[in-house]
């Protein structure tokens, strides 16, 4: 007889009606959704708007306003995607420890929290360019230097949010690390990204100047660690009877 057959069914997935591999490649999917409209939002766009010169940057904002307003829209959906993916993780991993699975997901749903208050600040541009009110009252240099603000004011965002989600994969990659269900090569991988986030973070806060300098390099571990993680989920899923074979272990208190 098989672990899975042996094991006990959670009523978790009983009441979902959903097997460990699909409720998987469900969370791989919306990585993927995650990583390629945050790549666009977070990455692609402000590349190519925001610039050293302020004049610069309020012209490609009022050119490009579209492409602006749709990478703001995506960055909402990258955020609206951490809500089932938090509950997605906690489902898969609560079978190897439920506690260290919660604690994940309250890092992810503050980092949450944290990355959708700052896109706020990121309409400021918006506001100032069809804010009447504004254009009467401050001169050109003026609205130019608040339309690059919240560019400037994004890093900073990026870095507190960054640090939450740093010990998010933390979290992770213990969890994968004991779960015996995914490849442990995976855990690595994301344990090396979660402390790029974390020294990032507080390097961005404390000592910009050499943040500017380790930024290239830092950002390196997150497509690796998390692309893996991603594709894995969604290509492989997870190993049912070993996932079953932990469910059954929880049950029995072992």
């Amino acid at each position: 007889m098989t672990a899975s057959a042996s094991a006990p069914r959670p009523a978790s997935d009983l009441l979902t009606g959903a097997t460990p591999r699909q409720l998987a490649r469900t969370a791989g999917a919306l990585y993927l959704v995650n990583i390629v409209l945050g790549a666009f939002a977070i990455g692609l766009v402000p590349s190519m708007l925001f610039v050293s010169d302020l004049a610069k940057t309020a012209h490609n904002i009022q050119t490009h306003e579209t492409l602006y307003r749709l990478s703001l829209a995506a960055h909402v959906v990258v955020t609206l995607t951490n809500v089932p993916m938090a509950l997605l993780f906690y489902e898969l991993f609560k079978v190897v420890n439920r506690r260290l699975a919660l604690l994940d997901v309250f890092f992810m749903l503050v980092a949450t929290a944290v990355e959708t208050a700052g896109i706020l600040n990121e309409f400021t541009p918006l506001a100032l360019l069809h804010g009447k009110t504004y254009t009467g009252a401050l001169p050109a240099a003026q609205l130019q230097a608040l339309e690059h603000l919240p560019g400037d004011l994004s890093s900073v965002d990026y870095s507190i949010y960054g640090i939450f989600y740093g010990f998010d994969i933390l979290c992770v990659a213990y969890l994968v690390r004991r779960s015996t269900f995914m490849p442990r090569f995976i855990s690595i991988l994301l344990a090396i990204d979660g402390l790029a986030y974390l020294v990032g973070g507080f390097t961005n806060m404390i000592a910009p100047g050499v943040a500017s300098h380790l930024g290239p390099w830092i950002q390196i571990p997150a497509p690796i660690g998390e692309g893996a993680l991603c594709l894995w989920l969604l290509i492989v899923g997870v190993d049912v009877e070993r996932w079953y074979l932990r469910a059954g272990e929880m049950s029995a208190g072992v």
